[in-house]
C-alpha cells in the first residue's frame, strides 16, 4: 500500500486511501492460527506445554521461546534487550513513512525531528512554518497528503 499510494500521488492522482477498504491476508493468518506461548513452544521448541499458566511454566516457556528464535533467526535478531525491545514493538503509523504516529491517547504525533511527540495540531499553531517545511523537504508524498489533511481538520 505505502508503493500505491506514493505512485498515485506523484501521478498527481489525489486519492484518499483511508477510505478504502483493503484486504491484509497476514493478519487473517494471525487471527486463524493460534497465537499463544503454548502455539510458539510447540513450533519453536518443538515440545508441548504441559504447565501452561503456571508462572514457572510460563516463564520457562517463554525463555526457551526467545532461545529458539534467536537460533532460528541469527541473520535478523541479535541478543541485544535494546535491539529485542524495538523490533518486538509495533508502530501506529498514520502515514506510510512513519513520520506520524498515533500516541497512546490517539492523538497523531510527530516521529521525528525536534518535535518527535508532540500532537501535530499543536506544532502547527505553534510553528506555522513548519508544515511549509514539510511540504517543501524530501518527504514521502503520503506523509505530506495525511499532514495536509490534519491541517485542514484542525482549522
Amino acid at each position: 500500500m505505502p508503493l500505491l499510494a506514493e505512485e498515485f500521488l506523484r501521478a498527481g492522482v489525489d486519492i484518499d486511501l483511508s477510505r478504502h477498504r483493503f484486504i491484509d491476508v497476514q493478519v487473517i493468518f494471525h487471527k486463524m492460527e493460534q497465537r499463544t506461548l503454548t502455539a510458539a513452544y510447540k513450533f519453536y521448541c518443538g515440545k508441548d506445554l504441559t504447565d501452561a499458566h503456571s508462572a514457572d511454566g510460563d516463564t520457562r516457556a517463554t525463555y526457551e521461546v526467545l532461545m529458539a528464535q534467536l537460533d532460528r533467526y541469527p541473520d535478523d535478531l541479535k541478543n541485544d534487550m535494546g535491539f529485542l525491545s524495538e523490533f518486538s514493538s509495533f508502530t501506529r503509523n498514520v502515514d506510510f513513512a512513519g513520520r506520524i504516529v498515533l500516541n497512546d491517547k490517539g492523538q497523531e504525533v510527530f516521529n521525528f525531528g525536534k518535535y518527535k511527540d508532540m500532537p501535530v495540531v499543536e506544532v502547527f499553531k505553534r510553528d506555522p512554518g513548519y508544515y511549509s517545511w514539510i511540504l517543501q523537504g524530501d518527504f514521502a508524498l503520503n506523509t505530506k497528503q495525511v499532514l495536509t489533511r490534519i491541517k485542514l481538520q484542525s482549522r
